[in-house]
């Protein structure tokens, strides 16, 4: 019998060489004429230990890492095969400390089944939930999903079971559903790491949401910058289409982005699925009323769908008990920046960023003090170190003057500048903007200029003064969040950090 070893396909473990790592352990098992299979699974999302290879035991996984290939002879030498005792062994993975402290729900599949596997799948719960809808039937999913408050997990935090009752409300001839997988945030990769690591989960959910809808037809929208996905996604495709749990009823496909950060707002992205140039369209109408050629259409984003099949499953009670009263469930957060343990930590809503960072991130990885921390990608806010025990949800962001987004959180010690980091936070928006609109197409580029002037002590007043309205006009004309949104870490880091800008209290108390 072969001896089962895991070493992740995902792309941001083998960016840092998990495959020259199992090649290595392919050709070390050669030479000893030892019989291993080599599973290129997803990750844990525990990046700090990656490339993180797990040898199957009879007392579970054992894991070891961060693994180089030059490491492989030491850990057969050290017969870690059968979890035998080496300098990289970090013990049984789901006990390691930094995967311990999760409670995994949506991700509860990432890192341990064989993404491309459906019989692992199957094996791991996979499919029971779509089983189940059909079961229940179409209103009773739709019911299910309201009565669970999961809210979309790509930005605004929007009811999901709104979204379904509208559109199974509205008759057509045909309806879509659509997953925008165009993962564009700073310091995000939840989506990246189901498309790669569980890509089933999501043909499922979409399935589910089809059925509940009555939609014939759905588009996974992945963004070009995830080749890897894009291979994993539409193997498993066809491996779905050969068992199937596709191409009856529902048939999905996957259209690649060119690259446009505004094509995460969903209309941008249903223009360039239809084959357009990516940009805002007027609403309303919403998307679930006209959207994809002109037809009723579901969108989401990949953790909100593949949020679906525990509430199908486990029910809707059970997914609104974890969580606050107004923010319920799970949501990966995703540590990223200058912290010790980077990676992917699912959370109920409610947990603290002192938890998150500090807890489980274990702090900065310069050792330094933390300063300031980014939450929601670069359209979110900077809070200060003193904001550290704000609990995340969306409503305490909110009234911190923040946003929890797709749940990114970028940290930074105390030797950043962030007059530095606000420019750039405005020149993102110049740089991305789609152009349709007056506001964020030249008020980001002006924005720019004035904050530069503020930093240079030119009229820091005026120019304050200046900032202040150019930020109220992109944030109340704009079409959309990209506009909308640049205002908030600009303002955010004037607001907590006057020092970087050269600017007394007083001066920011008056003016912003």
């Amino acid at each position: 019998m072969s001896a089962q070893v895991f070493v992740p396909g995902d792309s941001g473990a083998v960016s840092v060489g998990a495959s020259e790592v199992a090649g290595a352990i392919a050709l070390e098992a050669e030479r000893r004429a030892l019989a291993v299979k080599i599973v290129r699974n997803g990750s844990r999302g525990a990046y700090a230990f990656e490339p993180m290879v797990e040898a199957a035991t009879a007392d579970g996984r054992i894991a070891y890492g961060p693994v180089a290939p030059a490491d492989v002879p030491g850990l057969f030498d050290a017969g870690f095969l059968d979890g035998g005792a080496h300098r990289l062994r970090i013990g049984v993975a789901e006990r390691i400390a930094f995967l311990a402290a999760q409670n995994r729900l949506t991700f509860a599949r990432a890192g341990v089944v064989d993404p491309l596997s459906i019989d692992d799948y199957i094996a791991h719960g996979g499919f029971r939930a779509l089983a189940r809808a059909r079961e229940i039937g179409p209103a009773r999913v739709v019911e299910a999903i309201k009565a669970s408050g999961l809210r979309g997990r790509g930005g605004a935090g929007f009811p999901a079971g709104i979204k379904w009752e509208t559109a199974r409300g509205v008759a057509a001839d045909r309806k879509f559903i659509v997953c925008n997988a165009d993962e564009g945030d700073s310091g995000t990769f939840a989506d990246r790491m189901i498309l790669e690591g569980d890509p089933f989960a999501l043909i499922e959910s979409m399935a589910i949401a089809a059925a509940a809808i009555g939609a014939s037809y759905g588009y996974i929208y992945i963004r070009s910058e995830y080749p890897d996905a894009c291979r994993v996604m539409n193997a498993a495709l066809a491996a779905a289409r050969a068992r199937e749990f596709l191409g009856r009823d529902f048939d999905l496909e996957i259209r690649v982005g060119a690259g446009s950060y505004v094509c995460g707002e969903e209309t941008a992205m249903l223009e360039s699925i239809e084959g357009r140039r990516g940009m805002v369209r007027h609403k309303p109408p919403v998307p679930a009323i006209s959207g994809l050629f002109g037809k009723p259409t579901l969108v989401h984003n990949v953790v909100t769908l593949a949020s679906v099949p525990a509430i199908i499953e486990r029910g809707a009670d059970y997914y609104r008990a974890l969580g606050t009263a107004s923010s319920a469930g799970t949501v990966p957060f995703q540590l990223a920046g200058n912290v010790k343990r980077p990676g992917l930590v699912e959370l109920p809503l409610g947990a603290t960023l002192r938890e998150l960072i500090v807890g489980i991130g274990e702090g900065t990885a310069s050792g330094r003090p933390i300063r300031a921390i980014q939450i929601g990608g670069p359209l979110g806010a900077y809070l200060p170190a003193a904001q550290l025990d704000l609990t995340l949800d969306y409503e305490t962001m909110q009234g911190a003057g923040g946003i929890l987004g797709h749940g990114g959180i970028v940290v930074f010690d105390d030797t950043v500048d962030m007059a530095r980091m606000a420019r750039f936070a405005m020149e993102f928006c110049a740089l991305e903007s789609c152009g349709k609109c007056t506001p964020c197409r030249i008020g980001s580029v002006r924005g720019v200029e004035v904050i530069e002037r503020i930093i240079a002590r030119r009229d820091a007043r005026a120019n304050l003064m200046l900032l202040r309205d150019l930020c109220d006009t992109m944030a109340n004309g704009s079409l959309c969040a990209l506009g909308g949104l640049a205002p908030l870490p600009v303002l955010s880091a004037i607001r907590h950090f006057p020092e970087d800008f050269a600017l007394t209290t007083r001066e920011i108390a008056d003016l912003i």
